[in-house]
């Protein structure tokens, strides 16, 4: 038996709720019906990573179809609850609405913020109170191990300098990478896993001293060597290479030519 629906020529947010209820119903999709949180897990991180390529492509066309995947699986976790009777969509709104006042006296109370990092530190206290954190490992241990990995180092690093666990300069952190790499170097099969986490860590250390997201600088790392493998590539072409074949030193000699012309 058909779902009675009447299509209209503009939906809202009530509307998408009940077309998830709909879904979700014994008559509604076979797929949706059947899906839970955790067989849908890994759909919500890969809406978010659109949505985040959408915004690093300043794409705002894709970004709203983008932001309605996200909050379509947003729509669906809360129906799934609400299904079970522990929370609804209703409960979802609420609790962030509250949150933002609660972590906002900067703006909703009487504490003062004259600054981005006054406002984080302002956010950051009422945080740890809401939490119960009563200790800064407790607030390194928060931060979520689904996270990427060079993302929960950044912020766990970032949190322990809160502590004023910290270099007072960036050198330190540089001469941490040079001694990662010689432990690395003499590593023994047991330890090379460890001595190579040491090193990525220490790089972690050195991005957020500069400033930067090193997740975003892995990535862009990795973007340039596609293009500069691509121009490998197609030299190997025009000149009758085959690269499989090829020695290291002849194809290291047509990135040096790649990398040469990338840089006029």
């Amino acid at each position: 038996m058909a779902i009675s629906f009447e299509p209209k020529a503009r939906y809202g947010m009530d509307d998408l709720l009940h077309i998830v209820t709909l879904l979700r119903q014994p008559d509604g999709c076979p797929w949706d019906r059947e899906q839970t949180h955790t067989s849908i897990r890994n759909n919500f991180l890969e809406e978010v990573y659109e949505a985040v390529e959408a915004i690093d492509n300043a794409d705002s066309e894709n970004l709203r179809e983008e932001l309605g995947d996200v909050l379509l699986q947003v729509a669906m976790h809360a129906e799934m609850e609400k299904e079970e009777q522990r929370f609804d969509f209703s409960d979802v709104v609420h609790d962030i609405a509250y949150k933002l006042v609660e972590r906002h006296p900067h703006v909703f109370g009487t504490v003062q913020a004259n600054n981005e990092e006054q406002a984080l530190d302002s956010w950051e206290a009422v945080k740890r109170q809401t939490k119960q954190q009563e200790t800064f490992t407790q607030t390194l241990e928060s931060v979520p191990k689904a996270f990427p990995a060079l993302m929960r180092a950044q912020k766990v690093q970032k949190r322990a300098a809160k502590a004023g666990f910290d270099w007072p300069e960036i050198s330190g952190a540089l001469e941490k990478i040079g001694e990662e790499a010689r432990e690395l170097a003499w590593a023994d099969e047991h330890h090379v896993v460890e001595e190579l986490g040491d090193l990525l860590f220490s790089v972690v250390n050195v991005s957020r001293f500069l400033k930067i997201d090193s997740e975003q600088a892995l990535q862009a790392a990795t973007d340039k060597f596609i293009r500069r493998f691509a121009g490998v590539e197609e030299l190997a072409i025009e000149r009758g290479i085959d690269m499989q074949s090829a020695s290291l030193e002849e194809l290291d000699r047509l990135w040096d030519e790649v990398k040469s012309r990338n840089s006029r």
